[in-house]
């Protein structure tokens, strides 16, 4: 286990290297010259002295050769360093990490929502295969895999804010309310819309993997003694259908964090998602930069923690890497 640990953040080593050039490149290769947004009065008002502005060049980056630029804004970026906004000349990592905390919960809750509701689902429907419960729980994750997230989203707001008035339609929390319900309120169809394709995908893979392990010899066995069938499904099935889900949630952790960001825009959430739109709209490369690379690091963590849990949940794998580094 330790070797596979260590593997895989050597690997995390490199992709991060590889997306941090991509995000460097985002400002490097950018038409025109990034610190004119600075001082367009389009952007601001504030005009900076020469003396700010080469700060500033130096803070992006922008002196020397690109292999010079890079190891300037890298080793910032690993100080903790993060550069100004150019849209409102504030640092960039103050910014992203108080919005941070709004993104990992929606996100968190969108995902705790998906594998409650997949695990019975796709358990019903491997156990009853082909029958008239697993045709429905089929249709209605088809359905969940095909919906777009903007589309669903506005639809929810439609009929539960504007037509039925039970939720609300946009924010974060109402003015003048600080209590934990109201949070909880208005996350709800912002967690409904991010957890819907992530449950569906679920399901068909806790359908596919109940329907194998019910013709595996040791459930035969079981059911051959007499145990019933719901039992054997509790208490032997479901354990080795999970341990696919572990690697899928890991896999599927890239398309939550950019559901979120387009779920976030819908329904005005104040996470990274809306501040990331916003910096794009504005061009506002810093901010672009720092999010891209926190993004990184968010599923770089979210895989690693996935593979840590299959190994440790299925002792083959681990057995598996011992023998071979044997």
């Amino acid at each position: 286990m330790k070797d596979l640990i260590m593997k895989r953040l050597a690997q995390m080593a490199v992709v991060f290297v590889i997306v941090s050039m991509f995000a460097f490149s985002i400002i490097y290769f950018s038409p025109g010259d990034p610190l004119y947004l600075y001082t367009s009065p389009s952007v601001s008002t504030y005009k900076m002295s020469e003396e700010q502005l080469d700060d500033m060049r130096a803070s992006l980056g922008l002196e020397g050769n690109v292999v010079q630029r890079y190891i300037d804004w890298a080793g910032k970026m690993l100080k903790g360093d993060w550069g100004l906004s150019i849209s409102n000349h504030q640092p960039v990592k103050k910014q992203i990490l108080d919005r941070l905390p709004n993104t990992i919960g929606l996100m968190g809750a969108a995902l705790v929502l998906s594998v409650l509701l997949a695990i019975p689902l796709g358990l019903l429907a491997g156990y009853h295969k082909n029958k008239w419960i697993d045709n429905l729980i089929s249709a209605v994750s088809y359905l969940g895999i095909s919906l777009p997230a903007f589309w669903f989203g506005i639809m929810l707001i439609i009929v539960f804010s504007l037509k039925l008035g039970w939720l609300p339609s946009a924010g974060m929390r109402t003015i003048g309310v600080e209590s934990a319900l109201d949070v909880i309120r208005h996350g709800i169809l912002p967690v409904i819309v991010l957890s819907v394709n992530n449950t569906a995908v679920f399901v068909r893979y806790i359908r596919s993997n109940t329907i194998e392990q019910k013709e595996e010899e040791y459930v035969m066995t079981v059911i051959s003694k007499g145990v019933p069938r719901m039992q054997v499904l509790l208490r032997h099935v479901l354990k080795n259908c999970l341990l696919p889900i572990i690697t899928i949630v890991g896999m599927n952790f890239g398309t939550l964090i950019t559901g979120s960001f387009i779920v976030e825009s819908v329904f005005g959430w104040p996470g990274l998602g809306t501040l990331c739109m916003d910096a794009i709209n504005s061009r506002d490369y810093t901010m672009i930069m720092g999010i891209t690379v926190l993004t990184c690091i968010v599923l770089l963590i979210g895989n690693f923690l996935a593979d840590i849990l299959y190994g440790f949940a299925d002792p083959r794998i681990k057995q598996g890497k011992e023998a071979q580094n044997g």
